[in-house]
């Protein structure tokens, strides 16, 4: 049994930024071809993609802002023609801002992440899901976040903006199912990606202490569910919403 993607294409939105990099790799590594989105970092996106085809794997890159329509038509329309139909959609893109208080967040924060979390979902799907349909297959994957489930103080912005997307992912794995297209969620906790792994010792004591498994998770894990979800092993899962948090939040029956 091996988790094989050769000969599929995937797509990764923010695939420059912290966990999406890794997703890319990870992905190449299992034999997709890949599409690198960025929004700003097109250094970053050159370099994942010349490692990416120096591994033996195609690689393009697609830019552009992903709260509009026309961004998600312009990519499938360059990767149709760069890689052929796109298999694997992983929509790990959001946009960042500062987190307060429901009375001091901005109106536009909220937006923003309405934006990035429910509306590049639903262009990603106009754009790529009836070429799955036409295959009669396809993963669409959206990174979600323990956030959801924890509605601590200060997440109000983000946990609204990922439970839309996760009443979206559910209700549009139940449209695409007959299709054999399976669409599903993977939630990171609070992640170790490249830039923490300078940080001083400790100073998530606090947070690891909830963590049933005593440590945060590393991007690397998190992109180990990415890839079970985009394979054939994961062929009768759908509408799932996975946290990869050590058991941070579980999700009740």
């Amino acid at each position: 049994m091996q988790l094989d993607l050769t000969g599929k294409t995937a797509l990764v939105t923010g695939s420059t930024g912290q966990l999406g990099r890794v997703i890319a790799r990870t992905l190449a590594d299992c034999g997709a071809n890949i599409a690198l989105h960025y929004i700003n970092n097109e250094t970053k996106a050159l370099e994942l993609q010349r490692e990416i085809e120096a591994g033996g794997k195609l690689a393009v890159i697609v830019q552009g802002d992903i709260t509009r329509q026309e961004t998600a038509i312009q990519m499938r329309d360059r990767i149709q023609s760069s890689l052929g139909g796109v298999d694997i959609v992983v929509a790990n893109a959001v946009i960042q801002y500062e987190w307060k208080t429901v009375l001091e967040q901005s109106p536009e924060d909220y937006i923003s992440q309405f934006e990035s979390c429910v509306m590049q979902s639903v262009y990603l799907a106009k754009a790529f899901i009836p070429y799955m349909k036409e295959a009669k297959g396809g993963r669409f994957i959206g990174i979600n976040t323990e956030c959801a489930m924890q509605n601590f103080a200060t997440q109000s912005a983000y946990t609204a903006g990922k439970r839309g997307m996760d009443g979206l992912y559910r209700v549009l794995a139940k449209e695409v199912g007959e299709y054999q297209i399976t669409v599903n969620q993977v939630a990171p906790g609070w992640t170790i990606s490249e830039r923490d792994r300078n940080s001083e010792p400790g100073h998530d004591a606090a947070y690891t202490q909830s963590v049933p498994l005593k440590r945060r998770g590393e991007d690397q894990e998190i992109a180990n569910a990415v890839a079970f979800l985009a394979s054939d092993l994961s062929s009768f899962i759908t509408g799932a919403y996975i946290p990869v948090s050590g058991g941070n939040v579980m999700p009740a029956i």
